[in-house]
This record gives C-alpha cells, structure tokens and sequence, in this order.
C-alpha cells in the first residue's frame, strides 16, 4: 500500500529498515544524531538506535569520510552524511583516493562497502562555495557508483540499494528537494541501479536528465505539449551505472535529444551522455544533441541570477524547440 510521504522522509524509511535489517548498518555525520540532522533527515533514529550506531561527528569532513573507510575495511557498512556535498571537497582524498581504489589496490582482501550522501548542488541563495554540483567531477572516477533520486520512491528504492552494495556509493540528494512527497509504498522495495525510468513517452525529442532537473523537464514537456510538441523525459536515476541503452533506444525513436544536466557544460556529465548519443545514433539523428546546464559561472548569492545561472523549464523548452526547429 503506497501512502504520500516527504522526500526526506524516505530517506529516513530506508536507513532505519537496513539499519533493522543488518546490525552491521550505522550512521554518522554532523549533526546527525542529538540535532536530528541539518535538515531532519535522522529525525528520531538516535532515539532507536541508540549513539554507537547514530554516531555525531566534529566537523571534519576529511576525518570522518576517512573513518568511514577504515570501518568499511573491517566489516561494518557505514553511512557517511556530508551537510552539502560542498564540504565534501576538504575530504577528496578519502572519498576519491581510498574509497574507489580499496578493492583494487588490496587485491579484492578489502572491499569498502560504503554510502557517502548529502544535499548536492544549488539549494537557495547559498553562494559560490556552498553550491557545488560534485556529479560531473566525482563521475569521473573508476571504483564508485552515483545515484541521484528525482522523488521521494526513487529516494527510498536507490539508498536501501546503495546501502546493500558492496562498492562505495555516493548518493547525490537536493536540498530544494526534501519537502517534496510522493507515493512510496509500505512494503519492501529496491531499486536496481543502471535502470533508468521513462517519466513522459512523446515522439517528437527526448529529453534525459537526473536528479532535481527532472522536474524542470517535465515542466517543459508539459509546455512543448500544447503547442503540440511530445516529449519523451528519461529520468536516469543513477550516473554510474549509466543506462544509456534506454535513451538510445528512445533516440532512435524520436530522432532528437536535449540533455539537461545541473552541474557546468564542460567535461560534464551532460557532455559524456551527448558524446555516447552521437557515437551510438549518428544515423538515426536529424540534429545534434543539445545541451542546457547550469551557467559556466560560480553560483550567484542573489536570487533572481541563481535561478538564471541554473537549468530551468525555460531553457529546456527552448533547446528542445531548436532541436527540432526543422521538424
């Protein structure tokens, strides 16, 4: 039975249910435990689960992502919270030089079954520093998978599978995100990474995207709509594991592509998934695919030039529109 409940809420479902299932399971980070988390995701776990395993952390990043690790090494499978994944620029060295590489460099002795997860990119007047979209820059590493839910079921299904994993998995949340609800059902349910879901079928272009943009596209889609434009909107889900067959299959169809992607244009995920389309559909395509990403400028303070500077339903239904401009 599927009930409406908030983004951060389920979440929460999914920690607790694998904390239930396996004893192995903890979680740590600031604030997590006696504040209820920054943004109330642990809301109560402390009260159940106790302080050995809802553990608060000082603030250092660097020194608890790395704790993390070792104690992945020893058997447990720790959840590691960065308040923003900003912050998790002062622990790169744990998270992209031990993390990814343990398996490797130990000759398969250790694994590192860990979750690093958090608020990713833009979440509302929090300047430069603090707005950080990690997805393109932390993709680029061989030994991690990346997930990033766009609603509350995808929320709960891609972290209880996060979390069984045995590789290091970073879970990209959104702040703007969090209040959100959606149907998520009582009973038990995972999601397997490297399936993406087709949100809206059309014809006419399809659109991919991941995460918060998801949302934006669909706003688009429903625009495009009535001036007769059908969109197909293919929300990817996770980023590592990529499941380009899905939107290949979708291009051959429509025979146009606009990639949506939070982060900045070059080098970028956004980039990587348009090079894969030309590689894969160079016959099928009557245009090339085009692009909407955040601005190629550090992240505005003011409010009215945040919203300009990132990925909107504006900019997505005009790529669309000259994607298909000879249609």
């Amino acid at each position: 039975m599927a009930r409406e409940i908030e983004f951060r809420d389920a979440l929460r479902e999914a920690m607790s249910e694998e904390m239930r299932r396996d004893e192995r399971v903890f979680v740590m980070g600031e604030e997590v435990a006696e504040y209820h988390g920054a943004y109330k995701v642990t809301r109560g776990m402390l009260d159940e689960f106790g302080p050995r395993r809802v553990v608060d952390t000082p603030i250092s990043e660097s020194g608890f992502a790395g704790m993390g690790i070792g104690a992945a090494m020893k058997g447990l499978r720790p959840i590691v919270e960065f308040m923003s994944w900003s912050f998790s620029l002062v622990a790169a060295d744990p998270i992209l030089n031990n993390a990814p590489k343990m398996l490797y460099m130990s000759g398969g002795q250790y694994g590192c079954p860990i979750v690093y997860r958090g608020n990713n990119g833009a979440g509302g007047q929090l300047g430069s520093t603090h707005s950080w979209c990690v997805e393109s820059m932390y993709s680029n590493v061989p030994g991690v998978k990346i997930a990033m839910p766009s609603n509350p079921y995808d929320a709960k299904g891609l972290l209880k599978t996060a979390i069984r994993d045995d590789d290091p998995v970073f879970f990209l949340e959104s702040e703007r995100l969090l209040s959100t609800t959606g149907d998520v059902p009582e009973e038990e349910y995972v999601i397997e990474f490297g399936k993406a879901q087709i949100r809206r079928e059309g014809d006419d272009c399809t659109i991919v995207t991941y995460g918060r943009p998801v949302q934006f596209a669909m706003d688009a889609a429903e625009q495009l709509s009535k001036d007769g434009i059908e969109c197909t909107v293919i929300d990817g889900r996770t980023i590592r594991p990529l499941d380009i067959s899905t939107v290949v299959e979708s291009v051959r169809k429509t025979n146009y592509c606009v990639v949506v992607d939070q982060s900045w244009p070059f080098a970028s995920v956004g980039a990587e998934v348009a090079a894969q389309v030309h590689m894969r559909c160079f016959d099928d395509l009557d245009n090339h695919v085009h692009r909407v990403h955040a601005d190629d400028v550090p992240a505005p303070y003011a409010y009215n030039l945040e919203q300009e500077m990132l990925p909107n339903a504006r900019k997505i239904t005009e790529a669309v529109r000259a994607a298909t401009y000879n249609a």
